[in-house]
């Protein structure tokens, strides 16, 4: 876990999730992006502060947002690369992202 004193909350208004550090004045530092789409949330992109690089400030806002989606009862859309890596070691969260449903096409 995070050696720092973080705070992941959601922006709606800026479609992201942001961890603070209230150890440093509540500065940014690291963020998640995303988009909604219904009942989904998609990630598209996460970044973490230079200065807050192998502190654990990832993974914090990868579990903060995912249960915060969960109590939602949304699911997930994990494009950003950050996303889908943490969520296949963390399988407790692999229910979440969302399933295509099976194609009923025929030819």
């Amino acid at each position: 876990m995070a050696d720092v004193s973080l705070t992941v909350t959601d922006v709606p208004a800026r479609r992201r999730y942001e961890a603070r550090d209230a150890d440093a004045g509540d500065a940014v530092a690291g963020f998640a992006e995303y988009l909604l789409a219904g009942e989904m949330v998609v990630f598209t992109h996460t970044e973490v502060d230079p200065a807050y690089e192998g502190r654990g400030v990832g993974s914090a806002i990868v579990r903060s947002s995912l249960d915060d989606v969960r109590s939602r009862g949304m699911v997930v859309l994990p494009l950003c690369p950050f996303y889908k890596g943490w969520i296949e070691r963390h399988r407790e969260y692999a229910d979440l992202v969302y399933k295509r449903p099976e194609s009923t096409a025929t030819d």
